[in-house]
């Protein structure tokens, strides 16, 4: 999978996304990064690429040129448009299910914008779609475009060296990942729920499960409204429901 980003930072870029594990899945050609610089699109004679609002207001906004002159050399050599992602605050909450959607892309394009934010025109001559992390403004997009690129990647086939790891975790089934414990088995007091030792992995499974219900029920009844319950799910949530009741 190919991710193209446009940015006025791509050194930012280049760093937060040549390390780990992305690094790693580059090298071996599972992904590729090509990373443009706006303001070497510029023909402003002083390398601008931002001017004043019209109607006024505080700031300066991103140029429409700059960014298609970018965006036309980047896909240049693409047998067809990329999918185009716009990071802003305004843009719809990016998901897990959003990150195995993109995945499925040859190349994903991302825009990153700044100052302000960026002339509405060039938004719509690229058919960009708005994606947010949160609600909550930021710099840029640089920041933004990493974590979308972070967990976009994880979902590519190859990039994880156990794929599994990819696929049965936070979020998955609108579910947040369950506890989990390493060696010692007993730390400072605590100890590994007995389940863990067993050996018996449908028993650890059962426990998992229920486990990632009552957490995600703590902690984010949000998704947890959205969560699929099974038989044993209800009769679980019950149980736990008639024991709290009891020991009030």
């Amino acid at each position: 999978m190919r991710f193209t980003v446009l940015t006025l930072f791509p050194d930012m870029i280049r760093q937060g996304l040549s390390t780990s594990i992305l690094g790693r899945a580059e090298e071996r050609g599972f992904i590729s990064f090509d990373i443009r610089n706006i303001r070497d699109y510029t023909t402003e004679r002083h390398g601008h690429v931002d001017d004043a609002p019209y109607g006024g207001g505080a700031g300066m906004l991103m140029q429409a040129d700059p960014i298609l002159r970018c965006y036309r050399s980047a896909t240049a050599d693409l047998p067809k448009a990329p999918r185009v992602i716009y990071v802003t605050p305004q843009g719809r909450q990016f998901t897990q299910a959003d990150a195995k959607m993109f995945a499925a892309e040859e190349t994903l394009l991302i825009l990153c914008g700044h100052y302000e934010g960026v002339d509405e025109r060039a938004l719509e001559l690229l058919g960009a779609e708005p994606y947010s992390i949160g609600d909550y403004v930021l710099t840029g997009g640089e920041l933004p475009a990493m974590v979308m690129v972070d967990a976009i990647s994880r979902m590519v086939p190859g990039v994880l060296s156990n794929q599994e790891s990819g696929e049965i975790e936070s979020f998955e089934g609108n579910l947040l990942e369950y506890p989990q414990y390493t060696r010692p088995e007993v730390y400072e007091g605590l100890c590994v729920p007995p389940v863990l030792l067993s050996g018996d992995h449908k028993k650890v499974a059962q426990w998992r499960r229920e486990q990632a219900l009552l957490r995600t029920r703590e902690r984010r009844p949000d998704l947890f409204a959205k969560v699929e319950l099974n038989k044993a799910d209800r009769k679980f949530l019950q149980a736990q429901a008639e024991r709290s009741a009891d020991e009030s």
